[in-house]
């Protein structure tokens, strides 16, 4: 399977990103929507899963251990018209999972983001979440994206 897309790669500054409506989650989880939209006036692809990690202190420092991503899902080139999205779940685990010693909550400031295959990221504000500060207690988990 190829791990470059055969159209053009989405250029990370030609792409925006949100959060779209939680999906559930499991217990001591919450699923959200990643959404990230061609914003360009050309259509592009990406192929996998986006590196997702929270942000904070007001300076985009990461806080904490990187998302994990879900392999188990199959990963299509999902090709983007311009304004197109592409859709890609996230699981947050509660910071509360974890005693706070093992932890160390703090308040993120949202979400760096990298499109499958950038060295670029972008950046999704939200304050409606607590990292862990401790890599040793990940909180993110990622699937692939995909179209729609």
């Amino acid at each position: 399977m190829p791990t470059t897309p055969t159209l053009g790669q989405c250029e990370t500054a030609k792409l925006t990103g949100t959060l779209g409506p939680a999906e559930g989650g499991a217990a001591g989880h919450v699923g959200v929507t990643l959404v990230l939209t061609n914003t360009g006036t050309n259509t592009c692809a990406l192929q996998g899963w986006p590196g997702v990690s929270f942000v904070g202190n007001g300076n985009g420092t990461q806080l904490g251990a990187a998302a994990v991503f879900m392999r188990t899902a199959p990963h299509p080139v999902v090709e983007l018209r311009p304004g197109a999205t592409a859709h890609a779940l996230l699981m947050v685990a509660n910071a509360a999972n974890y005693p706070t010693d093992a932890c160390k909550p703090q308040p993120a400031d949202g979400f760096r983001v990298y499109p499958p295959g950038s060295r670029t990221s972008l950046f999704i504000e939200d304050h409606s979440f607590t990292a862990c500060t401790e890599e040793s207690a990940p909180l993110l988990q990622v699937g692939p994206l995909t179209g729609g």
